[in-house]
């Protein structure tokens, strides 16, 4: 609504409400009319500013009543410090407070090319999806988003997800083969999936649908900038002060592994008599900055101190004295400067040199050789990895003490083997793959991506789950804010039956890389196990949505549905998948719940003569949803016998659980080195 006035006599309630900085009602009265074409009511006049408190409190009942808050973001809410809309958008984002977590209400549109990092909005707004309107001009899809939400206001936003026609899922996937033949190939996927980032473009990731945060990366390195004291005996000064603070706050937003305090908390604390702990249990942080700014003549001086708000202790501190010639560029150097300083007291250590993918010698050939076969390894075809061998190789071959290189190709090695190769060929690209790990340690023992490497290996080859789990521990070690190190352990605590550390360290990884469509896999995998089925929809939603061709995830979603009990959504979501292994077995699964006994037994029959080999996992999945406790752990026998990569999903794979009581499942957990149910969260 912002600072046009509404006629509050004739203001509808529990619909949607408009809020906006007046510079930005042509693009808000789009919106409105978009939304009003669909029938959706909409709070929105562009009637003269009535001030007057009749007129707030129309207002504040009308955010109270509203199904849904539609702020308004733009480069001119941005140069706006002040201003009614700010008082709405706080007043909306209190209400949050006494909703239910999974309540969509917050639904924050961007008209211009804002940055949502930096952007000068409530925390709580930080939480949700925002959606991109250029102009305001308001696209089919999202009016569609905001008919599903007022039409099931108490669901989690799953945002505006189109389900892609089988034709164009087969037009995305043509000439590729389905990744591997269990779910935990589409776990381990999401450590390397990579979006294309040109074919989205920046514009399309802006628009992904982002999940509400469960946890703030990075959260031992974290910092609250306080509003800078203004020292100048001149309170118009103030701005100044708080330009410099805000400044602040942006520059180290941009510090992947830094989470920091948005202004609207920040602020709150000005002139405060709190300690710096008491503040910084409130903010939950670790670190405050906080200093001062003095304008004498035609000289500034800026004081400015990092507080650890454990003991209140300084850790560093400086003071500019810079003449005042210039204010935009005056506020840039000390930016730049305290950011710098804050990073080097911070962040060094998770970017060690050690960690650098620069080559050793300094061959801009070798560096260029790695970059290549970085390129194919994320695309994730047998002719690209085997394209990805070629590169590392010769970027090794260029530097031998190219660790990374090395690391790299161990990665690659095994990839091609785990999903392309069998027999003498496959335990042929382990050797190699074992024989690069060992080099990328032994060139350089505190590399995380060699630990990595080493860790990926040992789980797959040798389901050596202890060593791996130690590989991706000291990887994390070395590069606390490697979010693909994070993923890799996430992946062996859930083997562990450590759910929640694993969706919590998938969380962190998606918060410093929002782009792996297969993390929101894993996710939602971890999610299903949990029976958490909304989140784990929204996750594998969210999946699709980055990536719509790729294999497997119409397959979790079938997943889902089945545990619900929602035949025709199985049904519907098995066809979605790409044909093929995934298809097979996600269609086995969907139709064990639709009460057609002979097609049931037809899927199964199906399954069982293509992959009976490969998908030994999967099978057993499929007996134990048909309560075939026998046949189940038959199935399972052979997929130990295969080493199937599927028996890490074990420990939290709703359907094997069910015989959790079952004697035989204790003794098969023992068999293959994983705990038992009953010692689950109990290990040593």
């Amino acid at each position: 609504m912002g600072e046009e006035s509404p006629e509050p006599a004739s203001a509808p309630t529990g619909a949607v409400f408009l809020s906006y900085a007046s510079q930005d009602a042509e693009a808000a009265k789009r919106i409105c009319e978009a939304l009003r074409a669909a029938g959706i009511e909409v709070w929105f006049d562009k009637s003269e500013l009535r001030g007057g408190d009749a007129w707030d409190r129309q207002i504040r009942k009308q955010i109270h009543d509203c199904v849904l808050f539609i702020p308004i973001i733009s480069a001119h809410s941005q140069a706006r410090l002040e201003g009614y809309f700010r008082r709405e958008w706080r007043l909306a984002a209190d209400r949050t407070h006494d909703m239910a977590e999974e309540k969509a209400f917050l639904v924050p549109v961007v008209i211009d090319d804002t940055a949502e990092r930096g952007a000068s909005v409530p925390d709580k707004f930080r939480e949700v999806q925002w959606s991109r309107l250029p102009d305001g001009e308001t696209a089919p899809a999202f009016v569609e988003r905001i008919r599903r939400l007022l039409s099931s206001p108490a669901q989690p936003d799953v945002g505006a997800m189109a389900k892609p026609a089988p034709s164009a899922v087969a037009a995305a996937t043509a000439g590729t083969r389905p990744f591997a033949l269990s779910r935990t190939a589409v776990l381990a996927t999401g450590s390397v999936v990579v979006v294309v980032v040109v074919a989205l473009g920046y514009l399309a990731f802006e628009r992904l649908v982002r999940s509400k945060p469960a946890v703030q990366a990075a959260t031992a390195n974290s910092i609250a900038v306080l509003p800078l004291a203004n020292e100048s005996g001149d309170a118009s000064q103030q701005y100044f002060s708080d330009g410099i603070s805000e400044d602040l706050i942006t520059a180290l937003s941009q510090f992947p592994g830094l989470r920091v305090i948005g202004r609207t908390s920040s602020f709150q604390f000005r002139d405060s008599k709190e300690d710096s702990r008491g503040i910084g249990a409130k903010l939950g942080v670790t670190h405050l900055l906080e200093g001062s700014v003095r304008r004498a003549g035609d000289v500034v001086r800026v004081s400015a101190e990092l507080i650890n708000t454990a003991d209140g202790s300084a850790q560093w501190s400086e003071r500019y004295d810079r003449p005042y010639k210039d204010l935009f560029a005056l506020q840039d150097e000390i930016t730049r400067a305290v950011a710098g300083a804050l990073r080097t007291k911070l962040l060094l250590g998770e970017y060690a040199a050690a960690q650098s993918e620069r080559p050793p010698g300094g061959s801009l050939e070798a560096y260029t050789a790695y970059l290549q076969g970085r390129f194919y390894y994320f695309r994730e075809t047998k002719a690209d990895w085997r394209k990805a061998i070629e590169y590392y190789s010769q970027a090794t071959q260029l530097d031998p003490r190219y660790a990374i290189a090395w690391s790299r190709l161990s990665l690659a090695w095994t990839w091609l083997s785990g999903n392309y190769l069998g027999g003498a060929a496959a335990q042929e690209a382990y050797a190699k793959a074992r024989e690069a790990a060992d080099r990328a340690l032994a060139l350089s023992p505190d590399l995380a991506a060699a630990h990595v490497a080493r860790g990926y290996l040992v789980q797959h080859t040798d389901f050596d789950w202890r060593g791996a789990e130690a590989e991706f521990r000291r990887a994390m070690e070395l590069a606390p804010n490697d979010a693909e190190a994070k993923s890799y352990l996430g992946i062996q605590l859930a083997a562990f039956g450590e759910v929640e550390p694993a969706i919590d360290l998938t969380r962190q990884a998606l918060a410093i890389e929002p782009l792996r469509a297969g993390w929101y896999a894993s996710l939602a995998t971890y999610l299903s196990g949990l029976n958490r089925l909304d989140e784990a929809e929204h996750a594998i939603r969210k999946a699709i949505e980055l990536q719509p061709g790729a294999s497997g995830y119409y397959w979790e979603l079938t997943i889902i549905e089945v545990q619900r009990g929602n035949v025709q959504a199985a049904l519907y979501a098995a066809r979605q998948e790409t044909p093929g292994e995934y298809q097979d077995t996600a269609l086995a699964l969907a139709r064990q719940i639709g009460g057609d006994q002979s097609a049931a037994d037809a899927a199964l029959r199906t399954l069982i003569d293509k992959f009976a080999t490969n998908e030994a996992y999967q099978i057993a999945e499929v007996y134990a949803l048909r309560n075939d406790s026998n046949a189940t752990f038959e199935w399972l026998d052979r997929a130990w016998s295969n080493r199937d990569g599927g028996i890490q999903l074990l420990l939290y794979d709703p359907f094997i659980l069910r015989f959790r009581d079952d004697p035989r499942l204790a003794v098969f957990c023992r068999k293959v080195g994983l705990p038992t149910p009953a010692e689950v969260g109990r290990r040593t």
